[in-house]
């Protein structure tokens, strides 16, 4: 999987600009899928159908976006001025390479009043303009490793990470019966308010809702204490910020897992959230869960996950594909 995560990682797509990273995944996955279609706030939908008698609608988001940047102003200098898109993480974004949607470099240093510009290399305002348009965007470059192990870092992971667990599933789903209708979502906007995941919702209307995205851990220097690990398989979602999952679907996972044999762990976040959320309350809602990979160093260029942890991800979303609810 790992030439799959790079793949996958490259494009640039930050929030509301989504559109290469869409085209990468609708390749990749459309011939594991009976259907596959983008809807209007850009969202990729892929629909494979179940043949149980009794079967739901089980919807799987995992988020494709990405923090970024867009630009608002350029000086008289060639100096490019931005916005975020996202939470951006200025102690990791400073004094990195940059890339913009036209493939662009630039790098992003601090200013002597305490903000943030890009140079591009431009000697003036009418020598960047020819290369740069407000509205532009952009994001740190993309940077994939191996480190020791199974371990891998860089960006963005987030969430990056969740649509290649999914793609990977439709895959090994090839020629397989499910029980129930599964729609593989890769949702747009999750970084500014979870909102490519709430049209989808609405659209669906699913029975089960389940995202797919990163968690942080407890095992990173002077982490607050927390019963998640690198390694330590698949994290199942008890609570965050935004969302108290379903009991019985939390049962429902824990289950699966034991009878698959799925390395896991709980996860309760004290802080942030997830398409979870939108997913429960849309409509009539829905019974909402989640399935965490474990990452250190979150919104940074250096974001570390183990591909142990994806692939027992994998498994417990097959399994869930396949089960009775």
């Amino acid at each position: 999987m790992f030439n799959l995560t790079k793949k996958i990682l490259k494009p640039v797509s930050v929030s509301g600009r989504e559109e290469a990273v869409v085209g990468v995944i609708a390749e990749e996955i459309a011939p594991y899928v009976d259907s596959l279609h983008t809807d209007a706030m850009g969202n990729l939908i892929a629909f494979k159908a179940g043949v149980g008698e009794n079967k739901k609608k089980v919807m799987f988001a995992a988020h494709i976006d990405e923090i970024g940047f867009i630009v608002t102003y350029i000086e008289e200098n060639g100096y490019i001025r931005f916005n975020t898109l996202g939470g951006i993480n200025f102690t990791s974004a400073s004094f990195t390479h940059v890339v913009f949607e036209s493939g662009l470099r630039g790098v992003l240093v601090p200013d002597a009043a305490g903000g943030h510009v890009v140079d591009i290399g431009a000697k003036n305002r009418k020598e960047a303009e020819r290369r740069v348009k407000i509205g532009d965007t952009f994001a740190v470059v993309s940077d994939v490793v191996k480190l020791a192990g199974t371990r891998v870092a860089g960006r963005p992971m987030d969430d990056r990470i969740g649509a290649v667990v999914l793609i990977e599933a439709a895959k090994r789903l090839e020629g397989v019966a499910v029980k129930n209708d599964i729609y593989f979502c890769f949702t747009v906007q999750e970084e500014v308010g979870c909102r490519g995941s709430k049209t989808a919702a609405y659209a669906i209307m699913p029975d089960i809702g389940i995202a797919l995205d990163v968690t942080s851990t407890g095992d990173t220097q002077g982490a607050a204490p927390m019963a998640v690990k690198l390694g330590g398989g698949a994290a199942i979602k008890i609570k965050d910020s935004s969302v108290v999952c379903d009991r019985g679907l939390v049962e429902i996972m824990k289950k699966a897992s034991e009878d698959n044999k799925i390395k896991h762990q709980f996860e309760i976040l004290t802080g942030g959230g997830t398409d979870t959320s939108s997913m429960q309350q849309t409509g009539i809602g829905c019974l909402a869960g989640c399935i965490s990979i474990p990452t250190r160093y979150i919104h940074s260029s250096v974001e570390t996950i183990d591909m142990a942890d994806v692939e027992e991800s994998v498994k417990l979303t097959m399994a869930l594909c396949d089960t009775e609810y």
